[in-house]
């Protein structure tokens, strides 16, 4: 005898993936030097700013430049998810307004907030500069 329709239509989303929704949001896994580091992109990359911070403190640069590139990681991808998400809200001013001028306006407004990978480059920069007084 056959079983009921309802055991054989558990799963409902017939073999598609997931979508992962907003990246911002999302709480990601992270398996470090150090443990798992859980949090959505931000927290994660302040974590790892953090521990890079007492690694150099303590004067271990190696796991100090470790925490660093997994702090970077981290901060390329919130980067690609804040540019995602205003090019589509862009996108979406654009279709309602349908003037080209409000568009670019509102792209140069993003660019201005979206975080730079160089900013991180020239903190990490400074950092390093500060352990070398530290030691001299």
């Amino acid at each position: 005898m056959r079983p009921s329709g309802k055991s054989r239509n558990k799963n409902r989303n017939n073999g598609r993936r997931p979508n992962p929704g907003n990246v911002l949001n999302r709480v990601f896994d992270s398996s470090g030097p150090e443990g798992k580091v859980r949090g959505t992109p931000q927290q994660i990359i302040d974590k790892y700013q953090s521990l890079a911070h007492d690694s150099q403190l303590s004067g271990d640069r190696v796991s100090a430049e470790n925490f660093q590139q997994h702090s970077e990681h981290y901060a390329r991808i919130l980067l690609e998810a804040q540019k995602e998400m205003a090019e589509k809200a862009s996108a979406q001013e654009s279709v309602a307004s349908g003037s080209i001028r409000e568009k670019t306006e509102s792209d140069e407004v993003a660019n201005k907030e979206l975080p730079d990978v160089k900013s991180l480059e020239d903190k990490k920069e400074e950092i390093s500069l500060e352990q070398n007084i530290e030691r001299a």
